[in-house]
């Protein structure tokens, strides 16, 4: 069938201004029984005052200069219910919730109290003891005042250094002796020099101090090597410490199979092989190194653009997993370069950073740091080239469960274009690996893969979170006769991690979706996974022997195979965003028939969490059909504004699109689909303070909406602001419209919104306006960081296919196409 370029149309935006309802109450929020409420009410001011005095009597007895600022106090709640987070801040007083964390089902929540002000807890919990607040109306109810606050707390006491912890498993003893250490510091008064308060106090307490450093919003993250004794020594800690996260080590299982030497096939490939343009697009691998020697690559890899993190390492490759990414990302999997006889032109190249050193253990490295000089490195080696697609194919421990770490959020601050908390970066597109599961449990599949978690930082909100499936299933070699492949076609590769463990399950739908990953056999004699040839990727290698192939697997190969194909996107479409192609790979990704057996539609939440949304299509990313007409707008609007001392939402947009709505109207009642895809990068704020209302993740959310056939443009606005004000007061919205195969509430995770409707033509011919509007994020709630007035793009991509009709030429027309002009494909 003959393809088509996509269409682009043009100032489809009729941006209006938006506003919310005035608010409502989000329900009873949840809170133990007190029956003595005197009572109850009175021992909180009393654990709050006695915390305070025992604050003061240490400080009494110490220097002046060296005495705390302030007292820490840990808020608890009852074993199964919540704190009253946003009650415990109060930021013109400069008391700050520090972190929120769930120890055995009890919230904590770690908040500085600036010295002298610790009356204004004892108040609120007076006035609960003793004051009702106004009815309403007259004769109306009342009830005591700081009601759910007061209420939800079940004790207070003085914070300790486990108050800070905020990472997986059990804070560390001092038995366990000096530790690498996530520290995460409150930004100061004087945001500029809190990581150097840092390094002056842990000098005498002979804390050693990694040189990196990551800034985020109203907090810095520094690596520290201390024990827990060596912390209790910390001159003033509690001042300016907000969170303690241990340093990851990462997870350094490559494959490496003996190849067979196949020199001769590769030097007949290599001269069918045009070399990229000048600047063309690149996938830049942050990994191992790559060997530029290998006449697959050469071509491809300039020498001014191998390079390293850390001075002193070669950029070459000397265990060869990079150099095994390189041929994925430049080829795919080999064999179909080597079995086939035509000319290749090469249209994007490749680029590296090392990043990681198998072979020389080293302390912890704050990875987010390291991420980001890498990618400043090689922006400063290649400034001319502005399409490029990062591969992270090493990762950490994920032990994180989907929240946030240091790692994750520094990546995605890179790809909204953050430095040192300013936009001053351009944005990037990342491909992050999902992670493997260990091969001791491969052999019961799937059942733990649907129990390891994605690796960090494969949560990231903004990359591209690549998982691994396979359709690899065929043993020819000899020996295998009784091997028998564990996946089967079309489904999850037995390497990859799901997030199927995430506990919270408001977290992003990760991976994004999933590439070839190869698969592995059972060996009969022993019951466990292992590797065969036959169901690898062939690709790469450069050995001592001569050797100039191998095969490789896993996420690491699922992830240099998506960032090819955002490289190959990239260069057909240069002038798109990073958050552009990320949207089209998404919205390309459909499931296999194996999956969708394997999940059914009431399960759909579990395969997003197992599959994202499947498994992309270039073609399809690429280009559009006569019977499916793919439209692509880039906007900006601007989220939030200041009304006199309040923050509120400013713009929406509604887009009016060249519809097709003759064609779709004389196809009649035949079912026909629309695929909507909105794609954005947000801002993130990692701190662990419960990502609820003002301390949201998040920097903004927006969402789309469609009209329905018998709405008009009053009904449909009020529909989306009902739709609003439900994820602002964090209520259960309307049932999903089961029209959609995912539906408004299960898309809505992340940043990444992707949903397929499927319906008569007729109504979806009167369906033609696409609403695309902003919900709470923190650059609202957290209005004394002044970023209310910023601006937020976004994409949005629209497909209609129907079964036989042509719907393109209908738009092509409208937008001012003349013809269509088919495009020849191999």
């Amino acid at each position: 069938m003959p393809e088509f370029e996509h269409l682009f149309p043009q100032n489809t935006a009729s941006p209006e201004p938006y506003k919310y309802p005035r608010k409502v109450s989000s329900g009873e929020f949840n809170v133990p029984p007190r029956d003595d409420r005197v009572g109850h009410g009175q021992q909180l001011a009393q654990q709050t005052l006695a915390a305070a005095e025992a604050v003061k009597q240490h400080a009494e007895a110490l220097p002046e200069v060296k005495r705390p600022k302030g007292v820490v106090l840990d808020f608890q709640s009852d074993p199964g219910f919540k704190l009253k987070l946003e009650s415990l801040e109060a930021l013109r007083s400069g008391i700050e919730l520090r972190n929120s964390r769930i120890v055995d089902d009890v919230m904590h929540g770690t908040v500085f109290v600036p010295e002298g002000n610790v009356g204004i807890f004892v108040r609120k919990f007076e006035a609960y003891a003793k004051e009702n607040t106004k009815p309403r109306k007259p004769g109306g109810k009342t009830k005591p005042k700081n009601k759910d606050f007061a209420e939800s707390i079940t004790a207070i006491r003085l914070a300790a250094l486990e108050s800070f912890w905020t990472d997986a498993g059990a804070f560390p003893s001092e038995a366990d002796g000096p530790l690498w250490w996530e520290v995460w510091l409150r930004e100061a008064t004087n945001p500029h020099d809190v990581d150097d308060v840092f390094r002056e106090r842990a000098a005498p307490a002979g804390i050693q101090v990694g040189p990196n450093m990551i800034r985020f919003p109203e907090r810095r993250v520094l690596l520290a090597r201390a024990s827990v004794q060596q912390w209790m020594s910390f001159e003033n800690l509690f001042d300016i410490l907000a969170e303690l996260r241990l340093a990851k080590p990462l997870a350094g299982e490559y494959v490496g199979l003996p190849p067979s030497d196949q020199g001769e096939f590769v030097q007949e490939a290599r001269q069918r092989i045009g070399p990229p343009p000048a600047n063309a697009p690149s996938v830049c691998h942050l990994d191992t190194g790559v060997n530029r020697g290998h006449p697959l690559i050469e071509l491809a890899l300039a020498e001014e653009h191998l390079l390293a993190t850390t001075p002193g390492w070669s950029p070459t490759d000397q265990d060869g997993h990079g150099t095994e990414m390189a041929g994925l990302a430049l080829y795919g999997d080999l064999t179909s370069l080597l079995e086939s006889d035509g000319p290749v032109d090469l249209q994007h190249g490749l680029e590296s950073v090392k990043v990681y050193r198998a072979d020389q253990p080293h302390d912890p490295e704050l990875y987010g740091a390291v991420t980001e000089q890498a990618a400043s490195r090689i922006e400063i080696a290649a400034p001319q080239r502005s399409q490029r697609a990062f591969c992270l194919t090493v990762t950490a421990d994920g032990r994180d469960e989907g929240l946030p770490s240091s790692w994750s959020a520094c990546v995605d601050a890179m790809c909204a274009g953050l430095e040192d908390n300013e936009r001053t970066a351009p944005c990037r597109l990342f491909f992050v690996a999902a992670g493997n599961v260990p091969w001791e449990g491969r052999h019961d599949y799937p059942n733990h893969n649907h129990v390891q978690g994605l690796q960090d930082p494969a949560q990231s909100w903004n990359a591209i979170s690549v998982g691994a499936y396979t359709e690899h299933a065929i043993i020819q070699a000899d020996g295998y006769d009784d091997w028998k492949p564990v996946a089967e076609p079309g489904r999850l590769s037995p390497a990859s991690a799901t997030s199927l463990i995430w506990a919270n399950k408001s977290w992003p739908l990760k991976p994004d979706f999933v590439m070839e990953g190869g698969n592995n056999a059972i060996d009969p004699a022993t019951g466990r996974a292992d590797n065969v040839d036959d169901l690898m990727l062939l690709t790469t290698r450069v050995s001592p022997d001569g050797a100039l192939l191998t095969t490789t697997g896993d996420t690491s190969a699922a992830t240099a195979l998506a960032a090819r194909f955002g490289a190959m996107v990239w260069a057909h479409y240069p002038t798109l965003r990073p958050e552009t192609i990320r949207g089209l790979l998404v919205h390309s990704a459909r499931w296999t028939q194996p999956m969708l057996d394997e999940f059914p539609q009431v399960q759909r939440h579990s395969r997003l969490r197992c599959y994202g949304h499947g498994v992309p299509d270039l073609q399809r990313a690429l280009r559009s059909m006569h019977n499916a007409a793919t439209l692509v707008v880039e906007e900006t609007l601007q989220p939030y504004e200041k009304v006199d001392s309040d923050v509120k939402t400013k713009d929406m947009h509604l887009h009016r699109l060249p519809w097709p709505t003759q064609v779709l109207e004389d196809l009649g009642e035949i079912d026909v689909r629309m695929r909507i895809t909105l794609s954005y990068f947000i801002e993130p704020s990692p701190g662990r303070r419960g990502w609820t209302r003002k301390h949201r993740y998040q920097s903004h959310g927006l969402r789309f909406d469609v009209k329905r056939p018998l709405e008009n443009d009053e009904d449909f606005h009020k529909r989306i602001s009902k739709a609003a004000r439900a994820e602002e007061e964090e209520i259960e919205a309307e049932k999903d419209d089961r029209r959609w195969d995912i539906g408004p509430q299960l898309r809505t995770k992340g940043s990444v919104h992707s949903d397929t409707w499927t319906g008569s033509a007729v109504e979806l011919a009167r369906c033609g306006v696409v609403a695309v509007y902003p919900v709470s994020g923190w650059w609202r709630e957290r209005k004394h960081l002044e970023c209310w007035g910023r601006e937020a793009r976004y994409s949005l991509i629209v497909t209609i296919k129907t079964p036989e009709t042509d719907v393109y030429t209908s738009i092509a027309d409208q937008i001012g196409i003349p013809a269509p002009v088919e495009i020849e494909t191999q």
